[in-house]
């Protein structure tokens, strides 16, 4: 039983509801849907892309009877109960066009071999008398078998004509696999999404550069551009800006012209020095302040007509950015990348407090290691700087808008990571 405490109806004033940034963020991605973005491609460059329309299977799988195991293909009627001995007939290898079965025989086959006219099941080697393979025109002891016994039939996977995939299908290994076995080389996917990736603040510096006092290493494009890579995106890298706004308003313009989306992180609170905000201050794009923890400030809108998202600085709460809207609005647009997996977990407080405690108003985020007994325990707190917690973590807890409690052993939805 659950000991969920939830909080009076109610969301921080002015703040946007996290279902409708995600409603807006693919509204602003409509575009990227387009059947203009299809491009057929071979099987192996499709991996982790969408089909743009669904597809019919050309052929049946399989495409004739074949065997599922290897023993003796038999005509079922030959065979009264109690057994009887049948006179064995050349054998049936894989690959090969076998001569109709005549009555009162039993052929060889091998698993996946054509089930010669006339058989219409399989007994297993092991069944027969003896239990293994004679040469032709001996005799074999076989059992009774009913009509259908380890034969597969033609189109039992999927018949000819019957759709295989669905339109904005993501392309895995099953899906190329099936491809494959309908005798395809190249599919029509969507283009690849191209994203412009910038991070901002005179305090950021590259890896690798002496650490002045004051400064901290980027790594909010290390892992935005790791998640947007593994998600399929392509990812474009522009260094880190000032917070010069002139020099940020160059950089977009000078590399994000042949992009699909421009992404920055920082820049976009109520601060003195936003660069992004101060940068976009002549462009359709809005800032506000989405009911999420972390992850609350967003950027929206276009800059110089390319779709324009400006994710908050911290490092965590640009992962969760692009968790909770960036992916799941590509996800329902075009099919990739996949959606995260939902699971239902319980939380695991030991050692830590007796209570999960979350602000009421807010959709709050925590990280956390699903363990194999279905239990999930939370690696470090809310804020948003904590990399190491999120390093040793699998999976984002969430404590939905309107929870304020939850106790040890109580359930929560988890994602996947």
């Amino acid at each position: 039983m659950t000991t969920a405490q939830h909080a009076p109806a109610g969301r921080a004033h002015n703040a946007r509801s996290v279902a409708d940034h995600r409603a807006a963020v693919t509204d602003l991605l409509a575009p990227l849907a387009a059947e203009s973005r299809a491009e057929a491609v071979p099987l192996p460059d499709a991996l982790g892309r969408s089909l743009v329309h669904g597809l019919l299977a050309p052929l049946s799988l399989p495409p004739f009877a074949n065997s599922q195991m290897d023993g003796y293909a038999v005509r079922s009627a030959d065979i009264p109960n109690g057994g009887t001995d049948l006179r064995i007939m050349p054998p049936v290898p894989a690959g090969s066009t076998p001569q109709p079965l005549e009555p009162g025989t039993a052929a060889p086959i091998m698993t996946g071999a054509m089930i010669p006219v006339g058989a219409d099941a399989v007994v297993p080697i092991e069944k027969a008398v003896p239990d293994h393979f004679l040469p032709e025109g001996t005799v074999v002891t076989l059992p009774a078998t009913a009509p259908g016994t380890y034969v597969r039939t033609a189109g039992s996977d999927i018949p000819a004509g019957e759709r295989a995939l669905a339109a904005r299908t993501c392309l895995g290994p099953a899906q190329l696999g099936l491809l494959a076995a309908l005798g395809l080389t190249e599919v029509e996917v969507y283009r690849s999404v191209t994203v412009l990736l910038v991070t901002t603040g005179d305090e950021v510096v590259e890896p690798g550069r002496p650490l002045p006092d004051g400064k901290i290493y980027d790594s909010n494009g290390t892992l935005l551009e790791a998640a947007m890579t593994q998600a399929g995106l392509r990812v474009r890298r522009a260094g880190i800006s000032t917070d010069n706004p002139a020099e940020l308003q160059a950089l977009l313009r000078a590399e994000g012209r042949d992009s699909d989306l421009i992404v920055t992180t920082g820049g976009v609170s109520k601060g003195a020095y936003e660069v992004v905000r101060q940068a976009m201050a002549e462009q359709p794009v809005d800032f506000l302040h989405v009911a999420l923890q972390p992850g609350g400030p967003q950027g929206i809108g276009t800059f110089d007509s390319v779709p324009f998202l400006g994710f908050p600085g911290n490092p965590v709460s640009c992962l969760v950015s692009f968790e909770m809207f960036l992916r799941p609005a590509l996800s329902a647009l075009v099919g990739a990348p996949a959606p995260r997996l939902p699971l239902r977990a319980r939380l695991d407080l030991e050692g830590q407090t007796q209570q999960l405690t979350s602000p009421g108003t807010k959709h709050q985020v925590r990280r956390g290691s699903l363990r194999p007994d279905g239990t999930v325990r939370l690696e470090g707190g809310e804020s948003s700087h904590l990399m190491h917690a999120l390093a040793g973590s699998n999976v984002l807890v969430h404590i939905p808008e309107g929870v304020t409690e939850l106790a040890a052993g109580d359930e929560v939805e988890v994602w996947m990571l």
